[in-house]
């Protein structure tokens, strides 16, 4: 079997049984179960939540975004072996860390495979959770052309790339476009201020102004979890994006709860601490792979510059990577995976069959 036909590329074409359009993101994909099959398997499995709660399984592919585009390699590699599983491995420790130790609970019900989740429907909360220890990226890119307000942040003078931050601040974003908020362009992934959400908190979804606070603890704790765990493992956590969402438990109460994936490389910045401390970053997430695409094309701007999203597009479409480039990325996701779940990750020579068969024998989802 060659190493492209072990990439998951594609993972929104499994027959797995639903009533509704799959819905296919950036890398992963969500199947919504029937009403029948969601309240047969809560009963079957005993999941703690609502008998009539949705459920859906979502498949994570090995599909690499970056710069909001999809990139291929050469000889048919259309993802990166075994990124989809590390990214799972990563965010399934962390979200078992955060139920030992008292925080929130997560979306995840069930783990069938190490590509799939079983969820529970959450309605999200609109903002990307964003929590930084260090100035770098999207920041230092600002402060180094003279801003001193960044989220409504007061920075000090004098501070120095990738340096650490006197302390964690928390820098949010719009997730989506949302319309009609005073001061908040219509567009995705806009900076915004705790004065924003505060004035317009129902427009992003909160249930009550109170719950400001609590998604900036949730943030919060989740970050000293992440990063004290991998202090141990001479990992810096540098900065991470969250995202929150409201579920309904079985006793019927409103909760928030942690979505999506947290403190995987693909949502969060991680350096090697030792080659910090001699002055040097060595990425053990998508930073690497951003930085390696911004030095392969002549023109960085294209990647960098939003009013250019036609010709990054074009980029992505019509250009196939070195290979070497591609399995540079498996090696620092596959690494740093094993290095946070301390075994050896399992990589799957045929996932799309694997799925299939453990979803139709044990769960009976696919006729």
């Amino acid at each position: 079997m060659s190493l492209a036909d072990k990439v998951l590329a594609v993972n929104n074409d499994l027959p797995i049984r639903t009533d509704k359009p799959v819905h296919s993101g950036k890398v992963r994909s969500v199947y919504w179960l029937t009403e029948a099959d969601s309240a047969r398997l809560i009963k079957e499995k005993g999941y703690p939540v609502a008998a009539d709660a949705p459920l859906a399984v979502m498949v994570i592919s090995d599909r690499m975004s970056a710069f909001d585009c999809i990139w291929k390699g050469e000889n048919g590699l259309r993802g990166v072996p075994g990124k989809g599983a590390a990214l799972n491995a990563v965010a399934n420790h962390w979200f078992k860390l955060f139920k030992e130790q008292g925080l929130a609970d997560s979306h995840i019900l069930d783990i069938p495979h190490p590509a799939v989740w079983i969820v529970q429907k959450a309605r999200p909360v609109m903002i990307e959770a964003i929590a930084r220890q260090y100035i770098t990226g999207s920041m230092w890119r600002a402060y180094s052309t003279g801003e001193r307000e960044f989220c409504g942040i007061q920075l000090p003078d004098g501070l120095q790339k990738d340096q650490k931050l006197p302390e964690l601040l928390i820098t949010p974003s719009t997730k989506g476009i949302l319309k009609g908020i005073p001061g908040v362009p219509e567009a995705d992934d806009v900076n915004i201020t705790r004065n924003n959400i505060e004035e317009n908190f129902a427009a992003f979804n909160f249930n009550c102004a109170g719950d400001i606070d609590r998604y900036e603890t949730l943030l919060k704790e989740g970050f000293d979890v992440i990063s004290s765990a991998l202090e141990k493992l001479d990992q810096v956590f540098v900065d991470t994006k969250f995202e929150f969402g409201y579920v309904t438990d079985a006793e019927g109460n409103e909760k928030l709860i942690y979505m999506d994936e947290v403190g995987t490389p693909d949502s969060s910045r991680i350096w090697d601490g030792a080659e910090y401390r001699n002055g040097k970053v060595v990425e053990n997430s998508k930073e690497g792979f951003r930085q390696a695409l911004l030095n392969h094309f002549p023109d960085p701007d294209i990647l960098l510059n939003k009013d250019r999203m036609d010709e990054r597009s074009a980029l992505a479409r019509d250009n196939e990577l070195p290979e070497s480039m591609l399995m540079d990325v498996s090696n620092t996701y596959v690494g740093i995976a094993e290095k946070i779940i301390g075994a050896k990750l399992v990589i799957s020579d045929n996932p799309k069959a694997e799925i299939v068969q453990v979803l139709r024998d044990q769960y009976g989802l696919i006729d």
